[in-house]
């Protein structure tokens, strides 16, 4: 992001102790324009992410088109970033869920499978714990830097590495061989 006098900032976590006018200011601006959508509350503490890329956005379609008719056929239910927690006080926001049905409302205590894809500084690999704690039972985390796909089984409250889903007919390597890579 470039600044006046041709300055470039890093990209940095910023905490704010306290809920000044102006954050609040800056949340209630980010409401309005649609932007804290991705927005993520970390047991009472607000992560703002920025909206993704074009390329992010590609591959989210792309993840849609591929993971719709396995999902389909295993009776999961496919959204796109919702909210997996029970409240606005610890929740986290997937790029794509499978869910199994009759899931319904704004907030999600589980999901079948989630799905994160890795953008530059972002917290997916950081999210393991909390998925795992709300017996998510599969994610999928794609790396488009790496061009990798990692399909983690949860087992014994941790995560592992598998080759093929138990939920939806497909593995790893199907799909990182099937994703056109930006």
């Amino acid at each position: 992001m470039g600044v006046s006098g041709g300055a470039t900032l890093c990209s940095m976590a910023t905490v704010v102790l306290e809920d000044t006018p102006e954050m609040r200011s800056l949340k209630e601006r980010r409401r309005r324009a649609g932007l804290d959508r991705l927005d993520e509350v970390w047991e009472g503490v607000l992560h703002m992410v920025p909206a993704p890329s074009h390329e992010h956005g590609r591959l989210v379609v792309q993840l849609v088109r591929l993971l719709g008719p396995v999902a389909d056929a295993a009776d999961l239910e496919i959204t796109d970033a919702c909210n997996v927690g029970r409240s606005e006080e610890d929740y986290r926001v997937p790029d794509l869920a499978l869910h199994r049905p009759g899931a319904t409302g704004v907030w999600h205590p589980t999901a079948a499978l989630v799905v994160e894809i890795v953008s530059p500084d972002d917290e997916s690999w950081k999210k393991l714990p909390f998925y795992a704690a709300h017996r998510i039972d599969e994610v999928l985390i794609v790396d488009p830097q790496e061009r990798s796909v990692h399909w983690l089984a949860l087992a014994g409250g941790e995560y592992s590495d598998m080759a093929r889903s138990t939920l939806v007919d497909l593995g790893p390597a199907d799909l990182t061989d099937a994703i056109d890579w930006p």
